[in-house]
């Protein structure tokens, strides 16, 4: 009978280890930009759904400094001032009390007018300087860790120069003796890509897989962010080396209006003008060059897409929250519906 009930413990105490640990490593990282007001973004967001917070974009003035007195050097909120150091505190305090880490991406796809030239700031002559502020704002406000978004032609230069990856590789080493986290977001396309080089320095990738096509760019009458586009990208980002663990899957909270639609919605927009033909489908209108339409991800393909990312990877990232709805369409309740049916 004592073996039985022993035996009894030691599985059940395995099945609850294994179960955390498959929680603790799938992910659903989501993007909170300061700059559509940071503390209101946080109080609406459904915090205790994700895993890890990203909170977007900061970046160093012309000298690396990141912070002036309780004010950032170049991190706008809503009215375009820069955020308060007790405003970031704010969300971060928030974001631990419902249980989720919370990281600070730096640099961003297009750079304010108030950002330092990362160019010349990740220079050796520089470079230990800026990573040293960033390790001081880490302990200052508490952060897991730091997520690099720096982008297409300014990630290509930095890496041509020779900058990139010791920046990384350096910036990692320092992280990991404070048991911190080094992320990053990449696009796939060739002089978008973070270098194959660095991908070791990262505990996980998150890889940008929409904006195919958009108001300015791309080629009109496609869709943005396919479900097969997103595939081809997993299967690209594994034959250069990124392991499952470390491969998470980025879905967009937005879609691109051509022709006679505006350029850019919000998922909660696209709800409240074209209702449920949201859910099913991921095209209004019909796709072709001279047509109007709008290309976006159906809660369908989100849902569709979380699959894929689980098999394939360690979860989900999302570009971003304050783009959701709230209620039974939510789109990030359709993915935490999947990672809650995924760790059973």
């Amino acid at each position: 009978m004592k073996q039985t009930l022993l035996s009894f413990i030691v599985i059940n105490t395995l099945m609850f280890i294994f179960s955390t640990v498959s929680w603790a490593e799938t992910k659903i990282v989501g993007y909170i930009p300061a700059y559509k007001g940071l503390k209101q973004s946080i109080d609406n967001a459904q915090l205790n759904k994700l895993t890890h917070i990203n909170i977007s974009f900061l970046n160093p003035d012309m000298n690396g400094v990141l912070i002036h007195g309780n004010v950032m050097a170049c991190m706008a909120n809503d009215t375009k001032e820069n955020i308060t150091g007790s405003e970031l505190l704010y969300a971060v305090n928030k974001i631990h009390q419902a249980g989720a880490k919370v990281l600070i991406s730096l640099a961003g796809g297009v750079l304010p007018h108030c950002s330092g030239n990362w160019s010349k700031l990740l220079n050796p002559e520089h470079r230990d300087s800026l990573i040293n502020n960033l390790l001081r704002f880490v302990d200052k406000f508490n952060l897991d860790g730091l997520d690099i978004d720096i982008e297409g032609e300014l990630l290509t230069k930095i890496d041509n120069s020779g900058n990139y990856l010791p920046f990384i590789k350096a910036l990692s080493f320092e992280l990991k003796k404070r048991n911190k986290l080094l992320t990053v977001a990449t696009a796939s396309y060739e002089g978008g890509s973070v270098p194959v080089s660095s991908l070791p320095y990262f505990d996980f990738v998150n890889i940008m897989s929409y904006d195919q096509v958009g108001p300015t760019w791309g080629q009109v009458g496609k869709e943005h962010a396919s479900y097969q586009h997103a595939l081809n990208e997993i299967i690209l980002w594994k034959k250069l080396g990124l392991s499952k663990n470390k491969l998470v899957l980025g879905v967009p909270f937005y879609g691109y209006g051509f022709g006679r639609y505006k350029g850019e919605y919000s998922f909660n927009e696209l709800l409240n003008r074209f209702g449920n033909k949201v859910i099913n489908n991921d095209v209004i209108g019909e796709l072709c060059a001279d047509c109007d339409y709008v290309t976006f991800n159906s809660i369908n393909t989100i849902t569709a897409k979380t699959k894929l990312a689980l098999q394939q990877g360690t979860g989900v990232m999302i570009w971003e929250l304050t783009h959701d709805t709230k209620g039974q369409h939510s789109l990030l309740n359709a993915i935490h519906s999947q990672v809650q049916a995924f760790k059973k």
